[in-house]
């Protein structure tokens, strides 16, 4: 039977969280109760399957401790490494088919971090008071779906009942949905290519993917936006993706010099960490991104900004700041454990990085190059330099080709050339 982990803290919610679980159960899951919650629970609260002192000491920690140490922020991340060691656990030993929480703003934070954890494709579903603002911290590059609670989850009422019934019934369902078909292979035996985009290299991956859909790849295009470089890294880590294209490496710029639209420091590292050949383009590494104009801050008084719109304004990288880049982007691809190439255009780096084009600057474009070139001197790392712009098709389909060699030049996984049953059309 489809299982249903159900997390939350019965030291102050357990009357919610009871009837949850007898929800899940009409609806026709079965449930694993699990107790986050630090302080003694009242008599009245149910019985968990997995106790709170079993998830703290997951963690790495005694509940006794962290209750005599009287800090609920220690606590609280205490706790959710503890979850998240769990939850983990759970779904590696196939009982884990949805998880399902209900929580204020503590206990979201507890367990949007063990949602986050798991594969994209698990089912989460966090009813949160939190969820009326900016979600980001709580779903990151996850596949999470929150639910804004409309009332605080203290006690149940008419309105309660209808937001948490809703998202029960949501987390059978889907709970019995990841249960029938987790085990089809995914892009039905296709091997899945990764594809990173922006507006102003649209032409270049929109090339690229139908040349590798040709190849017979499934290809997974992501708008480089911070949270769609960091699911790029997250899928390669999970082991979703067989080859990254990773034409627009944009994101970087923002991380080095402040930008909005920054994926972290470890963007351009988890493919390379597993092995998983790559190719990557400097695509729209001429730009750092920033909101409405007034929002530029003043330290970069004088530089030369374009407003692409009215809520974004587009900063120009200076050589001193794209020579940082094709360092940083050389060092990472060294590290690589897998193949891992360059293609670098000559004649612009985005749509806007063209002759007479606004940001058009081949000395800093040049500086990027040459200290590219330093960083994987002595290294397995090859770059290409192509006499073209970004968004030539000559440019992309080259990138494709080459990635299809580098993943051995067969789209199809080895056994999986059908899938194991029908497929799913919701697929």
């Amino acid at each position: 039977m489809a299982t249903v982990v159900l997390v939350g803290t019965l030291d102050t919610k357990g009357e919610e969280y009871a009837w949850l679980r007898e929800r899940l159960r009409e609806y026709g899951a079965d449930v694993l109760l699990v107790d986050t919650g630090v302080l003694p629970p009242p008599a009245h609260v149910p019985v968990p399957d997995i106790p709170a002192e079993l998830v703290a000491r997951a963690g790495g920690h005694e509940l006794a401790a962290l209750r005599a140490a009287g800090d609920r922020g220690a606590a609280v991340a205490a706790m959710a490494d503890g979850l998240t060691r769990v939850v983990l656990d759970l779904h590696r030993t196939g009982r884990a088919h949805a998880v399902l929480a209900a929580a204020g703003s503590g206990g979201s934070s507890l367990a949007a971090q063990a949602m986050r954890a798991l594969p994209i494709g698990v089912p989460k579903i966090l009813v949160s008071t939190m969820a009326g603002g900016d979600v980001s911290p709580y779903v990151d590059s996850s596949d999470l779906t929150m639910m804004y609670s409309v009332v605080d989850i203290a006690g149940l009422n008419s309105v309660s009942r209808q937001v948490l019934g809703n998202a029960a019934a949501a987390a059978a369902g889907m709970a019995r949905r990841h249960e029938r078909n987790q085990d089809r292979p995914a892009g039905l035996g296709r091997k899945v290519v990764a594809a990173t985009m922006f507006g102003v290299t649209t032409p270049a991956v929109d090339t690229a993917r139908a040349r590798l859909a040709e190849h017979g790849y499934e290809v997974l295009v992501f708008h480089a936006t911070g949270a769609g470089g960091r699911a790029v890294e997250k899928l390669a880590r999970d082991g979703l993706l067989d080859g990254v294209l990773d034409l627009t490496t944009t994101e970087l710029a923002d991380e080095l010099v402040g930008g909005v639209l920054s994926a972290g420091p470890r963007r351009l590292t988890a493919a390379g960490a597993a092995g998983i050949p790559q190719v990557v383009a400097p695509g729209a590494l001429d730009m750092v991104n920033f909101g409405p104009e007034a929002s530029v801050p003043e330290r970069f008084a004088g530089r030369r900004l374009l407003v692409h719109n009215a809520t974004v304004t587009l900063m120009r990288t200076t050589a001193a700041e794209m020579a940082d880049l094709g360092t940083a982007i050389g060092r990472k691809l060294v590290a690589a454990r897998g193949p891992a190439e360059v293609f670098w255009p000559r004649r612009g780096v985005s749509a806007v990085d063209v002759a007479g084009g606004p940001f058009a600057d081949p000395a800093a474009d040049a500086a990027g190059l040459d200290a590219l070139r330093c960083a994987v001197t002595g290294s397995g790392v090859r770059i290409h330099e192509l006499d073209a712009h970004v968004n030539d098709a000559s440019f992309a389909v080259a990138m494709a080709d080459r990635l299809h060699q580098l993943m051995g030049g067969h789209a199809h996984r080895a056994g999986h050339g059908t899938p194991a049953r029908p497929a799913d059309p919701d697929q």
